[in-house]
């Protein structure tokens, strides 16, 4: 295999840093490299995985383009609206870089294709917004022994290391078990800074190159924390955990993180805003998000986060049902079942879509 004279044009600068040099423009071409996500961090991954020539980009994302995810997803535009996010994707770094190949997949990552697709790449790049997928995409990367750079954003800061790396150091061994449920809310539920997802996939795509053109020095058995309000980065060493043996993948991931997602649960009911309004003295309120969030608005009744409920139950009134609300409705799912479950004495429902929804009726 060799480089075009096409390809030489247009990976010149590449091709004159002696560290990279044609022998690494080849290794970038040869590279086989899998993006888990194409939102957020994944499309400046994407972009910048393109322009640098890695040779076969997979892509894998279930999801549409929606409007607020323009603010930060700059590979898409408001005409992408509705369209699958791996298709435009796809066609739109194509033109970018026409040299390069990518394979998509319109589909949810499961423990079912998730050892099957790894095994086809050289690299995994996790661009995912949840811990679900990351347990999964770490394990099922020990289990293909492939190399995982991972990336995570939170408001105003973010992470980057690399897990699995020659050995060192796996997802697992710096989180050995998942936050409890609700007590990290996701970006759709708290914001993002627009460019913060940039700062941490285009980190993310650098350390993908450094490991496959074998330059500089990985952040294996070290994680990236960056700060975009005090422009202040800090670096935390830790160990592989050499007693921890992933062996298999988990049966229920969502289980494993203490999520429950199945509405059609008979456990579980939904109502709405509109329905209880007028009524809200004969319901009992629980406001299941964290401190900081009440704070800026809340309908009332009790704060109780979700992952303090077991041992709060005895502040729940027993007389009358009871509607748990967080911001989306994605952790009033989580604490509808565990009051299902814990306390089935109770009539329990989730308002539906949060206080996003009340937002945007009103």
């Amino acid at each position: 295999m060799s480089l075009t004279t096409e390809e030489k044009r247009q990976y010149n600068r590449h091709l004159i840093l002696k560290e990279i040099g044609a022998a690494g423009q080849l290794k970038l071409k040869q590279s086989k490299v899998l993006i888990i996500g194409a939102g957020g961090l994944g499309a400046p991954i994407l972009q910048y995985l393109t322009a640098a020539g890695v040779g076969t980009i997979g892509i894998i994302d279930h999801d549409i383009i929606d409007q607020s995810n323009l603010q930060r997803q700059v590979l898409y535009a408001h005409s992408d609206i509705g369209q699958s996010k791996v298709n435009t994707a796809i066609s739109r770094l194509s033109s970018l870089n026409p040299f390069i190949s990518f394979n998509g997949y319109n589909e949810l990552l499961t423990k079912d294709n998730a050892i099957k697709i790894f095994q086809s790449y050289d690299i995994i790049v996790d661009g995912s917004d949840n811990f679900p997928t990351r347990y999964l995409v770490n394990d099922a990367a020990v289990l293909t022994n492939k190399p995982l750079v991972f990336g995570s954003i939170y408001k105003f800061e973010g992470q980057v290391t690399v897990f699995n790396y020659q050995n060192g150091p796996t997802y697992r061994c710096l989180f050995p078990t998942p936050p409890a449920p609700g007590e990290v809310p996701n970006c759709s539920e708290i914001g993002v800074l627009g460019v913060l997802p940039g700062l941490i996939g285009s980190l993310q795509a650098n350390e993908t190159i450094k490991i496959i053109t074998g330059i500089g020095d990985v952040l294996s058995g070290k994680l990236l924390t960056y700060n975009t309000l005090s422009l202040t980065q800090v670096i935390l060493t830790f160990k592989k955990n050499t007693t921890l043996k992933i062996l298999e993948l988990e049966k229920d991931y969502d289980y494993f993180c203490g999520i429950f997602e199945n509405t059609d649960d008979m456990r579980y009911a939904e109502i709405d805003y509109t329905d209880i309004k007028e009524q809200l003295d004969q319901y009992f309120l629980i406001d299941v998000r964290e401190d900081w969030e009440r704070l800026e608005g809340h309908l009332g009744g009790i704060h109780i986060p979700v992952h303090e409920i077991p041992e709060r139950l005895n502040e729940i009134n027993t007389e009358l049902p009871v509607v748990v609300y967080c911001q989306s409705g994605k952790r009033g799912k989580t604490a509808t079942l565990l009051l299902s479950d814990i306390a089935p004495q109770f009539k329990t429902y989730n308002l539906t879509g949060g206080l996003n929804a009340i937002e945007v009726s009103n």
